[in-house]
């Protein structure tokens, strides 16, 4: 690990929440997106653009679970995952400080429009601009109808993909990988498990994006309330599961799918 790549996971991170949440600051108290694709496309562009720009100091992984994921697949050594994921929180932080100094006052806004109280019930409604709930609260026909255990799932499942692909676009004996298309494939990658998963989870991926927002709400007005209003099941969902889904996503790709890209010479001498 050289010293430089503190620099590029949090600048990444940052850029990551910021475009991200950034979206979702714009669409929930303008109104100026029409839907959820929409929001998913932003997400996945600033994806793109923040791997980009911090691939060459870091490996761009901006998030626990992917971190997690390289050490499983053998890429990463294990000592980095905490100093990793510890920048990781940090630029998400500072991102959210950043979007909440430029949307507050649109954000008062629609608290007192939609009559709003933080940390009162019906305040995850604005909450959900930094970080996440199961079911999605814009999304009114799935109240009360999304359980603990599917939201685990669709985390579990859409960060194993992710993770499965960003394994796939980046090992060198895949010899279709997009080379300087990666960060792009990437991005739309997140951009489909939004469409997909986002009225279900909100489809967090990544605990960095979720606590550390998490946090952040708790000192800016909506104290308890974003980590009481799915009780315990944030942490399963937003925490957990990712790094499970990216854990099995890289244990897979590893010793099941990677292996079948071995040229036939070394896989014959192997056996």
């Amino acid at each position: 690990m050289q010293r430089r790549w503190w620099l590029g996971e949090f600048v990444g991170t940052f850029l990551l929440v910021f475009f991200g949440c950034g979206s979702l600051a714009a669409a929930i108290t303008t109104g100026v997106f029409s839907g959820i694709a929409q929001v998913a496309l932003v997400w996945g562009v600033g994806i793109a653009i923040a791997i980009h720009v911090t691939g060459g100091l870091s490996g761009a992984h901006l998030n626990p679970a992917v971190t997690i994921g390289f050490w499983i697949s053998g890429r990463f050594p294990m000592r980095g995952i905490l100093p990793y994921a510890i920048i990781q929180f940090l630029g998400s932080f500072f991102a959210c400080c950043v979007l909440y100094l430029i949307f507050q006052e649109a954000i008062d806004a629609f608290e007192i429009r939609e009559s709003i109280v933080r940390g009162q019930v019906g305040s995850e409604r604005s909450a959900m601009i930094f970080t996440e709930f199961f079911p999605n609260p814009s999304i009114e026909a799935l109240q009360e109808k999304i359980s603990m255990s599917t939201a685990i799932v669709a985390e579990i499942f859409g960060t194993f993909v992710l993770m499965f692909v960003i394994l796939s676009l980046t090992d060198e004996k895949n010899q279709s990988k997009p080379n300087e298309m990666t960060a792009l494939f990437i991005g739309l990658t997140v951009s489909l498990l939004i469409c997909l998963l986002g009225p279900i989870t909100m489809a967090c991926l990544n605990p960095a994006r979720d606590l550390a927002p998490r946090i952040f709400t708790f000192f800016m007005g909506w104290g308890g309330y974003s980590f009481s209003f799915n009780g315990y099941g944030w942490f399963a969902v937003y925490v957990v599961s990712p790094i499970l889904g990216a854990g099995l996503g890289a244990w897979i790709y590893r010793y099941v799918f990677a292996r079948q890209l071995e040229p036939p010479s070394s896989a014959n001498s192997s056996a």
